[in-house]
């Protein structure tokens, strides 16, 4: 037909835009040369298998129990911090104050800076407004809200750490956005600037207002459309300022050290570290896909290694308790991360989302805040001292979502 485009370009041109873009150009020569990409894909430091292993039968037993399915989802409304402007606004004392928004979404204030991680605001993630994992309480405090950031990082592609409509309403501020290779094309789609984007291979550094942000090695994948070709780069990041070094896990199976050197917590640890705060995921973790994501214990492990085997810091357990993303109960990996936490003399932060925190504080929040939201009562797998609600002003949540609402993470997160 003339003047009608060659066919590829007329199917890319109908993927929907939540999809993203595939790499091309410069940026596709880039992935070709990197040394993390091999045979057409990028490579795991560690072996991982990235899709469900195990009996399907047995795994939709589990998943569509009608016991288990009630536990998934909290059994009364989550409650939010009601984060203020005027709280937002006052420098942290320390110079490092965390906000953990739910999930894996975090506002890091360090050494004059904001930092925020995979930000999340959307409704759902999933690809679709009508379907896919729900959110089980409200954004803590509107994204516009929070003023001024210097820099957005994203650990990887799925649709829990990379929103579409959340990097569109970023797209029109001046921040800059540091990502893994390969996923500036989306970004670019979206409507981010090239020159607004800093893409990093793993063990690259780029500097960002005066702060040091590094692209560091984590297990896991990568994909937004049907055929998750492993075209763009999953990482760990860990971002250093004059006074205070932090770490964001991402998504990532647990990383042993071994014999000859391969990427671990503990070199990144050895290279970077310690670290004042780690935000490491403990949530979204099944026998289905063990090498993936961690356990509560594997991210204590984590934190441990990145510490160089001592504790150290505190570590705030993130990818949790806002997406029913598993099979696990809904409040698990906050009792496995207690109990990991006392088993190990380490110190973790246990803020109800939205609740702004400085690492090093005394009042920093430790006390297990989901027990009273738990269907059916909690399964309390800790020594009760941390039990108590926190004081303060909260404010609920939405009603809670029904019974196997949530999705198993079949596209990836």
């Amino acid at each position: 037909m003339t003047g009608s485009l060659p066919l590829r370009p007329r199917l890319r041109a109908l993927r929907p835009e939540a999809f993203g873009a595939d790499p091309s150009g410069a940026r596709l020569e880039r992935i070709l040369r990197s040394p993390n990409f091999a045979d057409g894909v990028f490579q795991n430091p560690v072996g991982a298998r990235t899709r469900p292993s195990g009996s399907m039968v047995e795994f939709a037993k589990i998943y569509f129990h009608k016991e288990q399915r009630l536990r998934r989802n909290p059994g009364a409304p989550i409650p939010v911090y009601p984060t203020t402007l005027a709280e937002l606004a006052k420098p942290p004392v320390s110079g490092l104050r965390l906000t953990w928004m739910g999930h894996s979404s975090v506002l890091a204030e360090i050494d004059g800076r904001r930092v925020l991680f995979d930000p999340v605001w959307g409704e759902r993630c999933s690809p679709f407004p009508f379907a896919g994992p729900k959110r089980l309480h409200p954004v803590p405090v509107p994204l516009a809200a929070l003023g001024a950031v210097d820099v957005v990082v994203i650990s990887h592609d799925h649709y829990d750490h990379l929103d579409l409509p959340t990097i569109k309403a970023l797209a029109g501020t001046d921040t800059v956005f540091a990502v893994p290779l390969g996923v500036g094309a989306h970004l670019e789609r979206w409507g981010v600037r090239p020159d607004r984007l800093r893409e990093l291979d793993w063990n690259e550094t780029t500097e960002v207002a005066g702060l040091s942000l590094t692209a560091t090695p984590a297990r896991h994948f990568c994909g937004r459309g049907l055929r998750n070709q492993q075209f763009t780069l999953w990482a760990s990041w860990v971002v250093a300022g004059g006074e205070h070094r932090i770490f964001h896990s991402g998504d990532t199976g647990y990383m042993p050290s071994t014999p000859d050197g391969t990427a671990s917590f503990a070199s990144i640890g050895a290279e970077h570290g310690p670290f004042d705060a780690t935000m490491i995921q403990i949530g979204a973790y099944s026998e289905y896909w063990p090498e993936i994501h961690m356990t509560p214990e594997e991210g204590m492990r984590a934190h441990l290694d990145l510490q160089g085997g001592e504790p150290h810091g505190v570590m705030l357990p993130i990818h949790w308790g806002t997406f029913n993303l598993a099979p696990h109960p809904w409040d698990e990996p906050g009792e496995g991360s207690v109990s990991a936490a006392d088993q190990a003399g380490q110190k973790i932060a246990l803020p109800i989302p939205g609740q702004p925190f400085e690492p090093g504080a005394a009042d920093a929040p430790e006390t297990a805040w989901w027990r009273p939201f738990v269907a059916g009562g909690p399964v309390v797998a800790s020594a009760p001292a941390r039990a108590q609600v926190p004081a303060g002003p909260v404010a609920p949540g939405p009603d809670p979502a029904p019974a196997g609402q949530g999705e198993p993470e079949a596209v990836g997160s």
